[in-house]
């Protein structure tokens, strides 16, 4: 492993809001430049009650400002729903206020739902995911040279570093195609983690800005004093998925003691298959998950997230997390 990032959703939390999901999302920022953290990424969700960073680069332009160091990147954004000028631009701006501190990573999916996507001004919600592989490298050219005559400004010239992400072996290919570094989303969909990892190695063609692979992977933690404490984390997170599957998101509720306030047997056990990429408990069982997942996985970039409810909480799980991993780089 060559380094560790951070992914934060800005959770707005059950009787709170937007403005301080994103308060929160900055402060966690800040505390993550001197824990060894690299990146500091946010995604793109739509038509989500608990989610504050819809306007992901608006999102991240505040996080940047009130941190000098870290980097900061989208992870991602849903590229099917914007013109890649209009990204192209937007990431531009931040790399032009920020210089040498912006990614910009690229997802297939829309973030949302099929409704949702109309609203987002893309008319055909099925082509603009079979346009993806075209956008990336249009989006790519805009930060070059330009397309078509056209220059993105601010952006133009500033290779604003690509990432591809993914959750299935597409992603991957692309990714390997292209020459570019790919971060799988195993922190909520695990189940082609390795044979991604596998098939974008095994098919990888350098470019000149990465003559190597360079892969990353998702996963939770969720860190506490205790294993007890740790498994209590996590609960909003099991309920939030729940409610997300039975088509009821909305705030992220506050943690509960038992399993079956969590949800039936069945929604449980739908929601640990698609989390159990997840350190979860005390420090030592956190480290010990995590030095066994690297071991897996060979991953050179490991990116954590910690969708809970508290935000001291989430501080802590983050601060127990970096402390684990900095030992083990040094290992």
């Amino acid at each position: 492993m060559k380094a560790f990032s951070l992914l934060d959703l800005a959770p707005i939390v059950q009787g709170s809001n937007a403005r301080q999901a994103l308060l929160n999302s900055r402060d966690i920022a800040r505390q993550a430049e001197g824990q060894g953290y690299s990146r500091f990424w946010m995604a793109e969700h739509h038509n989500s009650l608990g989610i504050a960073s819809a306007a992901t680069a608006v999102a991240l332009g505040f996080v940047a400002e009130g941190t000098s160091t870290i980097r900061i990147g989208a992870a991602g954004v849903m590229l099917p729903n914007h013109s890649p000028l209009v990204i192209a631009e937007q990431f531009g701006t931040l790399a032009s206020l920020y210089p040498g501190r912006v990614d910009l990573g690229l997802g297939r999916a829309p973030g949302t739902d099929g409704k949702t996507m109309q609203a987002l001004r893309r008319a055909n919600v099925n082509s603009a995911a079979e346009r993806f592989p075209q956008d990336v490298q249009e989006l790519r050219a805009y930060f070059d040279v330009g397309f078509d005559g056209i220059k993105a400004v601010p952006g133009h010239g500033l290779h604003v570093p690509l990432w591809i992400l993914g959750s299935s072996l597409f992603g991957a290919q692309l990714a390997a195609y292209l020459g570019l570094p790919y971060l799988f989303a195993s922190h909520f969909a695990p189940d082609h983690l390795q044979a991604a990892l596998d098939v974008y190695r095994a098919q990888y063609r350098p470019s000149a800005e990465h003559p190597e692979p360079y892969a990353g992977a998702a996963v939770n933690v969720f860190a506490a004093d205790t294993d007890a404490e740790g498994r209590r984390l996590m609960s909003s997170m099991q309920q939030g998925f729940i409610a997300l599957r039975k088509g009821e998101p909305g705030p992220l509720k506050p943690p509960v003691d038992t399993e079956a306030e969590i949800g039936s047997s069945t929604e449980l056990a739908l929601a640990n298959h698609a989390l159990r990429e997840a350190a979860v408990g005390s420090p030592q069982s956190v480290k010990a998950w995590l030095k066994r997942f690297i071991a897996r996985t060979a991953v050179d970039e490991l990116v954590l997230t910690c969708h809970a409810y508290d935000h001291v909480a989430r501080v802590n799980s983050f601060a127990i997390a970096a402390e684990a991993l900095n030992q083990l780089k040094l290992s």
